[in-house]
């Protein structure tokens, strides 16, 4: 009895109830709200260095972006599709009363989910531990801070290549400039910056996702390398929606990194398969 007890003790989430996992997983989420709100919190006090330095850089020709875009263009000859001249003079407009408030609450609420979202996965991690042996947490031991770095990656991989690739080919696209006027808006922008942002955060966690798939045997290497072709093309279906622009320059930028994204995620299957001598 007392080695039970003691095992119980080292172990307390093995005999838990099915509502006491939901309350150990409130727990967590609940702390974890509470990061990204600190953040949150963090981001209203530096709100203006965060608007006139992030959010609202792409509208400027200095921002780095353009001049990348301009040399790679300039290589393959394709200057005239990459080279974004901005016009600096028409400013974003508001067409209600609250939209700059909203806003300004939702670019420092953005600022806490892209930040605190290191910690969100550390607490999914925490909660998820417990019910592993040590031999299967080992190997994702590495879990948050590879999660973390993808999210990252893609969040910036968003904020520096698609939106302004799509933000100013959507705002110059014209149907009839003799009838319609585009009215660049602050919602509009927002909205497409904050979607691009975290869209490919969360696309970039593909290997992390393939990893778990493949540990249950749900997706396999032999799989994914069947329909490579198959994925080619749906990835460059994925890049001319990504970015509007017919140019196939700025598509295979957006391409290419999909494409590694998911011959990263075989590599990844491969090696779950092959270490814990999964059937192919």
């Amino acid at each position: 009895m007392a080695i039970l007890s003691n095992k119980n003790q080292q172990n307390p989430q093995a005999e838990m109830s099915f509502m006491g996992h939901l309350e150990a997983l409130r727990w967590h989420l609940v702390r974890a709200a509470a990061v990204i709100m600190a953040i949150c919190i963090v981001a209203f006090f530096y709100s203006d260095r965060l608007f006139k330095d992030v959010v609202l850089a792409p509208t400027s020709q200095s921002f780095p972006t353009y001049d990348m875009l301009c040399k790679v263009g300039k290589v393959f000859h394709a200057e005239e599709s990459t080279c974004i001249t901005v016009d600096s003079t028409k400013k974003l407009q508001t067409l209600g009363a609250s939209e700059q408030f909203s806003t300004y609450v939702w670019i420092c609420m953005l600022a806490g989910i892209i930040l605190g979202f290191p910690y969100l996965l550390y607490e999914l991690w925490k909660f998820v531990r417990p019910a592993l042996k040590s031999s299967e947490a080992k190997p994702v031991r590495g879990f948050v801070l590879v999660g973390s770095v993808l999210f990252l990656t893609g969040t910036l991989f968003g904020y520096f290549i698609l939106f302004p690739l799509s933000y100013n080919f959507l705002i110059k696209f014209q149907i009839s400039p003799e009838h319609i006027e585009t009215n660049n808006t602050l919602d509009d922008y927002i909205s497409l910056l904050s979607t691009m942002a975290l869209v490919t955060g969360l696309v970039f966690e593909l290997p992390i996702l393939v990893y778990f798939l493949s540990r249950i045997g749900i997706l396999t290497p032999k799989f994914m390398r069947k329909y490579r072709k198959h994925a080619v093309v749906i990835l460059l279906i994925l890049a001319a929606v990504i970015t509007p622009s017919p140019d196939w320059l700025s598509q295979m930028i957006v391409f290419i990194p999909l494409f590694l994204l998911y011959e990263i995620s075989i590599f990844v299957s491969a090696n779950v398969v092959k270490k814990y001598n999964l059937e192919q």
